[in-house]
């Protein structure tokens, strides 16, 4: 098997670090793990979750070790397994070890519980040897299943003893060691517990079958926990190996790792962008899917962007890299999902506290069970004390309620970014089905944040023309309202000429030499200014300054041929998801720093009633602590440097990926796409993951509070006589007494009906 170096701690991480831990099987185990964690000098903060194994800590630099973690992890009955994400191959060995590790030991112990269980049937199967009927047998079968496959129960129990806790592994090495226990001393002593004639007899089988089902517990969670990092999983894989860099004329391939800024890539149809950068030649389409969860392929230009981890589809592109390893967006997007899976619900802390006080109190339980019956059941009051006192035990042990909350947020962050929605924490997640106010930044937002030519209108020159000698004299122009006319005439395959004479006129428009024509381009001021006649031109301007567009006059020759709309149009979706978020409910507002004329035009358009124009930053702020005063839970959704302070201000910021870096940094949701329909998605997707994880601890409450009462002999209110019905005395046996292999299962099955239901995510409709 391959030998994996230990890994080194980097000190220039941000002080923050995640390890994996082994050994952790129920909530009582995180806490254990963060206090252990919590007590290293030089922590600071401590964050477990036992659905990923995986702890974060926030450490003061140079003050904190491997050793020291390994060692305060060893003290605490836990393995220290590494750095995460330091060794990809290490972390996926580590898993699929542990699973084998699992299975195996079920196997094991599931071949020995049933010749056990076999040998102690013997009315039922009397062709069996008699000497696996014997006792003694019985009991050299059952003595390494109890100790060593089972022996990791007694060292974690040893070592939360030690702590004065108590933990999942105490309940069940306190359980199966009474049965055996009990089973040894019958074995010795067969005629000790003899009551009127009423054999007692062993209950090895009940030990063994007990530890089996609880080891097929521990199998299938661990399989189900490497299902649950299914889209971390696929992210990583979307990063290929090798890319073809081109260099002074040649080619050569290069491992991603050797990758360069300014590198010079060539991408041939069918593979995948090894990192981000800019287009500086050729024409294709990228699927984007991965990234933005949209299923229509992107075109690529000269200029244009493109992502790691997508796919080229169609030609040849040579692209400048501008940001390799951590620094890419497919990088940004793991560290963010992984972020979100290994925080902890505001719900959990409740499930923390609970599970802080419920094995102590189980365990009392147990021990109350125990002497009532010994006291006052019916005969032999030992073996029926000690059989209800081990199904307590058994039938409480904690692991689905450690399970419950973090197998759905991470099923949940996990479909949000396959969708395009980047969740920063799992108290993001929970509170985004709460909002009943979504504000909207208008400008990128609301609307696509670039001028786009809406209108043309001409009197005698032909409309490709126009637009043609438009397009040539801003050509020369870096002003957005120029730029907006250039892309006019590129969407309609329009040839743009050279202009001569070019000449800026701040504030007004331009003025060019087009082939033989003279072109002026400008406002109504500079018309006005040159004595251009606009004549009926004129009102058609006035008409799109009404509907908030700004009127961009050209001259040509020193004749006003026609006038273009230039404005900042509503997104394609924006209408279609206001209506949307008003069906579930929602109130909408949106907030803006432009002039409330084009404010309200765009409101109308996209069907918002409530607008707050002209406002700057710290008013925007100042207005959503308003609603919030009323009692409003608030979502701003932005995207520029401007919406900084409102999306911190919210309760729930929800950043557009096409907007800035800082305005992503304040969000607690990134929708990857710049696509407004990502908030519903989002809101959904919250109702969902807490519907799940109410269901699941609902499911963990009931088979772990729920059950106990059985386990504990109250059935035996009904049937003191003895007469349980046959059908029912496998289970009950004849006085109602829960048989302590079914509370086994039951609790096994607790687990995996939690991470079952959990995984029922994946499968969630996100329209």
């Amino acid at each position: 098997m391959k030998t994996l170096a230990t890994p080194k701690i980097n000190a220039d991480s941000n002080h923050k670090m995640n390890l994996n831990v082994g050994g952790m099987t129920c909530a009582a185990c995180v806490l254990h793990v963060e206090n252990a964690l919590s007590n290293i000098s030089g922590v600071v903060s401590t964050n477990v979750n036992l659905a990923t194994e995986r702890a974060t800590i926030e450490y003061l630099a140079d003050s904190v070790t491997i050793d020291t973690i390994r060692s305060a992890l060893d003290d605490a009955g836990y393995t220290f397994n590494g750095i995460s994400d330091e060794d990809r191959e290490r972390e996926r060995l580590l898993r699929a070890k542990t699973v084998e590790t699992h299975r195996n030991r079920f196997l094991i112990a599931g071949f020995i519980a049933i010749i056990i269980f076999l040998g102690t049937m013997k009315t039922w199967f009397p062709w069996m040897p008699s000497f696996l009927q014997n006792w003694y047998t019985l009991w050299a079968l059952a003595t390494p299943v109890q100790f060593w496959i089972a022996g990791q129960f007694y060292r974690r129990a040893w070592s939360a003893a030690k702590r004065r806790t108590s933990n999942m592994n105490t309940l069940i090495a306190l359980g199966t060691s009474a049965a055996y226990l009990f089973s040894a001393v019958i074995t010795l002593f067969p005629n000790l517990f003899d009551v009127e004639g009423v054999a007692t007899t062993v209950y090895f089988d009940t030990a063994t079958i007990i530890i089996t089902l609880v080891l097929l517990g521990q199998f299938l969670e661990a399989r189900a926990k490497d299902q649950t990092s299914e889209a971390i999983t696929n992210l990583k894989n979307l990063q290929p190996k090798t890319a073809l860099v081109v260099s002074n004329g040649s080619q050569r391939i290069v491992p991603i790792q050797q990758l360069c800024v300014d590198d010079l890539i060539l991408l041939k149809p069918g593979e995948r962008v090894p990192a981000d950068g800019q287009v500086m030649k050729g024409f294709s389409e990228i699927d984007e899917a991965t990234l933005t969860g949209e299923s229509m392929p992107t075109e690529k230009t000269i200029g244009a962007l493109v992502y790691a981890g997508t796919i080229n589809k169609s030609g040849n592109l040579e692209f400048r890299v501008n940001k390799i390893g951590k620094d890419t967006a497919l990088a940004n997007m793991i560290e963010m999902v992984e972020e979100a899976q290994g925080s902890k619900a505001p719900i959990q802390a409740m499930v923390d506290v609970i599970a802080s006080y419920f094995v102590p109190i189980v365990i009392a339980i147990a021990i109350a069970t125990f002497f009532t019956w010994f006291l006052i059941g019916p005969e032999p009051t030992l073996t029926f004390a000690v059989l209800n006192a081990v199904s307590v035990l058994v039938i409480a042990c904690p692991c689905a309620l450690g399970l419950a909350t973090p197998t759905a947020i991470i099923v949940g962050t996990g479909k949000g970014s396959q969708n395009g929605i980047l969740v920063r924490n799992a108290e993001s997640l929970e509170l985004a089905h709460k909002i009943d106010t979504v504000v909207l930044d208008k400008t990128g937002t609301i609307t696509t944040g670039t001028p786009s030519v809406t209108d043309i209108v001409t009197t005698e020159t032909a409309e490709n023309e126009i637009i043609r000698l438009a397009a040539s004299a801003e050509s020369g122009s870096e002003h957005p309202i120029g730029i907006a006319i250039i892309k006019c005439a590129e969407e309609r395959r329009i040839e743009i000429g050279e202009p001569q004479g070019f000449r800026a006129l701040p504030g007004q428009g331009v003025q060019a030499n087009v082939g033989r024509f003279s072109v002026t381009m400008g406002n109504r001021k500079l018309m006005k200014e040159l004595d251009y006649p606009l004549k009926q031109l004129d009102k058609v301007a006035v008409d799109m300054a009404t509907d908030g567009k700004t009127p961009i006059f050209i001259a040509i020759d020193e004749q006003v041929r026609g006038v273009f709309a230039v404005a900042d149009v509503l997104r394609p979706e924006s209408s279609a998801s206001v209506a949307e978020m008003k069906s579930m409910g929602l109130d909408l507002v949106m907030l803006t720093g432009d002039n409330s004329r084009t404010a309200k035009v765009i409101a109308n358009q996209a069907g918002i009633s409530t607008v707050l124009s002209e406002m700057m930053p710290e008013e925007k702020v100042a207005a959503i602590r308003n609603l919030q005063q009323r009692g409003k839970i608030v979502a701003m959704v932005g995207d520029g440097i401007n919406d900084a302070p409102a999306l911190v201000q919210s309760d729930l910021g929800i950043a557009i990926g096409s907007g800035t870096d800082i305005a992503i940094e304040a969000a607690n949701i990134t929708l990857v796409q710049p696509d407004l329909r990502g908030i519903a998605k989002s809101i959904k997707l919250s109702e969902a993951t807490i519907k799940t994880i109410k269901q699941n601890l609902f499911w963990a409450f009931f088979y772990n509070t729920g059950l106990i009462p059985i386990a504990a002999g109250i059935l035996y209110i009904f049937f003191s006589n003895g007469d349980v019905p046959s059908s029912l005395q496998y289970f009950l046996g004849n006085y109602g007494f829960l048989n302590p292999v079914l509370a086994a299962g039951a609790m096994a099955m607790s687990s995996v009906t939690v991470i079952t239901n959990s995984l029922r995510l994946r499968r969630f409709n996100m329209s």
